[in-house]
């Protein structure tokens, strides 16, 4: 499965001196060389908070020669969310409730037994908190056979989804997608888990790989670039939820 949006490839010279944040009408924006960015298709880059803000103008004020689009996760979540998501929020939720209806934390090995202990002592406390503080109740399932999870659990994740405003669901979209699993994207955008936790819970069965088979170069320079994106989908959520940069 391909975790996370697009990369585009392309690399255009840096056409700006400085990146500045503003205030407009209550909202955010960012300024390059003091003009309030637009996303690709023109619509004015407003953010909701400061925190927000500040994090995509990093992004920006950070580039060297040229504009490495692939490494500025925050500007592609603004991007979404202003351009894809606000206008297709119903879609957007199902897709995160696809996620749910074969989630990742539902799927335990049915051997070695250390890989069956390391998923139940990881995974179930999250599954029963899911179940506790947020409705959800899922099946678990030993293999890899689809295993159906109940209609009404999918219908609250898709909800849960919807009670968002379009920055914090384009981000739970973009959790699903990159852990596998609705539940972690839940998880981090309650505050349940750091985004370096979920993304270690995602990887439980990866890393078991790696202690019995080791790992190249080019596979850790896959999972640290994939850690990266969920520490920056940590501080995204901590960014909308305090509305203070962190």
């Amino acid at each position: 499965m391909r975790r996370g949006f697009h990369e585009p490839s392309a690399k255009p010279r840096r056409f700006y001196k400085t990146a500045e944040v503003a205030q407009i009408d209550g909202a955010f924006t960012v300024l390059l060389d003091g003009r309030s960015m637009r996303a690709p298709k023109g619509t004015k880059l407003v953010l909701s908070t400061r925190a927000l803000a500040d994090q995509v103008c990093e992004e920006w004020a950070g580039q060297g020669e040229t504009i490495e689009l692939a490494t500025m996760h925050a500007t592609r979540l603004a991007n979404t969310a202003l351009e894809a998501v606000a206008q297709a929020r119903d879609a957007t939720a199902d897709g995160v409730a696809g996620y749910a209806a074969s989630d990742l934390l539902c799927y335990f090995a049915e051997q070695p037994a250390g890989l069956v202990e390391r998923q139940t002592r990881h995974w179930e406390p999250l599954l029963r908190r899911a179940e506790t503080e947020a409705r959800l109740s899922f099946v678990r399932a030993a293999g890899v056979v689809h295993q159906a999870q109940p209609e009404e659990t999918l219908a609250e994740v898709k909800a849960i989804a919807l009670s968002l405003d379009d920055f914090a669901l384009t981000g739970l979209a973009f959790g699903a997608s990159l852990f596998g699993s609705a539940i972690l994207a839940i998880a981090l955008q309650r505050g349940w888990l750091t985004g370096e936790q979920a993304y270690e819970l995602s990887r439980v069965d990866e890393t078991w790989q790696e202690e019995q088979w080791g790992v190249d170069d080019e596979a850790a320079q896959r999972t640290e670039r994939l850690r990266g994106e969920a520490v920056m989908l940590d501080r995204w959520f901590k960014g909308l939820a305090t509305g203070a940069a962190p």
